[in-house]
């Protein structure tokens, strides 16, 4: 999908009446937003939780759910950043809102398929999704202590929006521009921010349910109130994640946990290792 884009190519939407008629990707967005999204005019006023077709016409909005990721965000606090990203050798964004002011802008790349950012077993989807996150944050030099709770609304007016890419991106269409060398290795840890953070907190707390539930084996409620505490305790990032997030994660990992590691089971394994032992001495 990596494409030569001109810089003459850009097309700028006028500022988006959030009632009238959109482009296909900005109707989108609307339509992938969470069921009760937060959302705010100032954050000054603090953030407010309603249903959707209340918060739409609200400068500041959150553009994805607690489970998945169907939008790649990422702040730019630079003069020009609408087209920063040509200049550093990025793939064009699907949707720019930038703020008149200042130039600064939230550089939005919609998905095709939205990433599970609460995987139920193996990590590894997850990992390369974060991979390509991070390094696209790099190439961006996207601000890093930036939360990706609340971006800036394209669907409201406030804000100079321009389109570039019409089609959705799937996450190999990103790779292709990325050089995701230094983080293919699963030994280091991703850096904790954007879809870093979801991956090193599912790994942390997978890892500590795979021991701890062999400790009584408790009932699925007092176990999944057990993992949820301790997925708060790992959510220490410099920008933490939301806990929608990781009430998310911490009952995706309860509850496979939970099907899947039982007594019963566990008493199998011990015993298989036994007789393999045994016919080795």
């Amino acid at each position: 999908m990596r494409a030569h884009v001109e810089r003459e190519d850009i097309v700028t939407q006028p500022a988006p009446d959030c009632q009238g008629t959109h482009s296909t990707n900005l109707t989108l967005f609307g339509k992938r937003l969470p069921r009760k999204p937060y959302h705010t005019d100032d954050f000054s006023t603090g953030l407010r939780i309603r249903d959707v077709q209340k918060a739409l016409p609200a400068r500041y909005i959150q553009p994805n759910g607690p489970t998945h990721r169907y939008w790649l965000v990422y702040d730019v606090d630079r003069s020009g950043a609408v087209l920063d990203w040509y200049d550093r050798g990025a793939p064009p964004p699907t949707i720019v809102a930038q703020n008149p002011a200042n130039g600064h802008a939230h550089l939005i790349y919609g998905l095709e398929v939205p990433v599970r950012t609460a995987p139920d077993g193996k990590p590894g989807p997850l990992r390369y999704a974060a991979a390509i996150d991070c390094a696209l944050r790099d190439v961006l030099d996207a601000d890093a202590g930036y939360s990706g709770l609340i971006c800036k609304n394209p669907l409201n007016a406030f804000w100079r929006v321009t389109e570039w890419e019409p089609r959705l991106y799937e996450l190999g269409d990103l790779a292709s521009w990325l050089d995701l060398s230094s983080f293919n290795d699963r030994r280091r840890r991703l850096p904790d921010y954007g879809l870093g953070r979801n991956h090193t907190l599912f790994e942390k707390l997978r890892r500590w349910a795979y021991r701890a539930i062999r400790q009584g084996w408790p009932e699925y409620e007092r176990w999944h109130v057990a993992v949820l505490e301790r997925a708060r305790a790992y959510n220490t990032f410099e920008a933490p994640l939301p806990d929608s997030e990781v009430r998310a994660t911490a009952k995706s990992v309860a509850k496979w946990t939970h099907q899947n590691l039982t007594q019963a089971g566990f008493s199998q394994v011990q015993s298989l290792r036994g007789r393999k032992k045994g016919a080795k001495a």
